[in-house]
């Protein structure tokens, strides 16, 4: 095969999973119910910015940044006519978080801040303190500290501008803490706990109830054999009933913490992801593709255009001119086909190595992908991103 000028190899990150998945702890594919976290918004200023604030632009700046800074500078007794307010060096933004899992009064966390009004970069400036509140408006907590961007947002006094990221988001690291708790973390013993599956499958859910009960049975946790600690409801919740035996906090606790620490085996749906923005294909190694025959050609149409100068010559140098036209030369070179026959049940990595001899580009594996799924030959779930 030739060695076209686009290795595949260099263009495509083809990220291959082994079917054979190993074990992973319960915690890492489930959440317990209780344990949600609630969304937290709120509005604050961010100040010390280096001139890019919300009348960086040079105009009368947005209302609600200036009404914002005048009701603040009331509150420690200064009052300036709003006419005379500078925010250049001020931005007004929207703040959102999450409250952190199993929440008491003083936990940190992070929170974010995006930019409302006009200004052009949020790079060195600090969030003061702001109020955070719940969809309902229930105030659980504040924010305030100094933002990260991750980047850079920079104008020369030239008109150059060097932007690295961007730079009207950022991030407060621990910003965020809690005033009263987000929730009621005392565990009922008298009602199931719930196990809800970041991934729901119903295989997963019947291999995660299984687990649980094996091993209570081998250690006999239970009274009964007959009796059953987990069950699955559905393809995303498992119920899991507290023994007798776990009659109060502490044992409820340990008891979820051994459940926990549970290794189960997760069943994958078979996926094929592609990224056509990036040429990127993530594919798991469960994928399975029918017998196919994949042909592939190449046509490569170039035109070029050359100046051809006509110069008058000496005699009429005074009256002519120097006349500058083009011509163009079109060739036209198709590639030399490219074929290859997939037999039966393969696997991603025998379709990756048979791409990469046909050494094609990652639009053109983009293209078979979505050709092999419209003739029905590509076992999996085709995820277009």
């Amino acid at each position: 095969m030739k060695n076209l000028a686009y290795p595949l190899r260099w263009l495509i990150l083809l990220a291959l999973i082994h079917s054979a998945f190993a074990d992973v702890r319960i915690k890492d594919i489930v959440t317990i119910e209780n344990d949600r976290q609630l969304p937290l918004i709120g509005y604050g200023l961010v100040v010390g910015l280096n001139g890019t604030g919300d009348r960086a632009g040079g105009s009368r700046g947005t209302v609600f940044t200036i009404q914002s800074i005048s009701n603040m500078l009331e509150r420690f007794g200064v009052t300036v006519p709003k006419d005379e307010l500078r925010t250049r060096n001020v931005a007004a933004v929207m703040i959102t978080a999450q409250t952190p899992v199993f929440g008491r009064a003083g936990s940190k966390f992070d929170v974010t801040v995006s930019s409302l009004g006009d200004a052009n970069s949020l790079q060195g400036g600090v969030l003061l303190m702001s109020p955070l509140r719940s969809e309902q408006g229930v105030y659980y907590g504040s924010a305030q500290g100094p933002i990260s961007i991750g980047g850079y947002n920079i104008e020369t006094s030239a008109g150059e501008k060097y932007q690295s990221n961007h730079a009207l988001v950022g991030l407060v690291p621990n910003g965020g803490m809690l005033s009263v708790p987000s929730a009621d973390h005392q565990i009922d013993l008298s009602q199931p706990l719930r196990f809800l599956l970041t991934e729901p499958d119903f295989v997963t859910a019947c291999r995660i109830a299984a687990r649980i009960n094996d091993y209570y049975e081998t250690t006999g946790f239970m009274e009964q054999k007959l009796t059953s600690v987990a069950r699955p409801i559905n393809a995303g919740l498992v119920e899991l009933a507290f023994p007798d035996l776990v009659d109060s906090q502490q044992m409820a606790s340990f008891f979820i913490a051994t459940v926990e620490t549970l290794q189960v085996r997760p069943d994958v749906e078979a996926r094929v992801v592609i990224n056509e923005r990036t040429g990127t294909i993530v594919s798991g190694g469960n994928v399975k593709i029918n017998e196919v025959l994949i042909s592939h050609g190449n046509l490569t149409i170039q035109v070029k255009r050359m100046p051809l100068i006509s110069q008058p010559s000496a005699s009429f140098s005074n009256a002519g001119q120097t006349v500058v036209d083009y011509i163009t030369e079109t060739t036209v070179q198709e590639g030399e086909a490219q074929v290859a026959v997939l037999p039966a049940t393969t696997s991603v990595s025998d379709l990756a190595t048979a791409l990469n001899q046909l050494a094609l580009r990652p639009r053109d594996v983009i293209a078979i992908f979505q050709a092999i799924k419209q003739a029905g030959a590509l076992n999996a779930r085709l995820i277009i991103m």
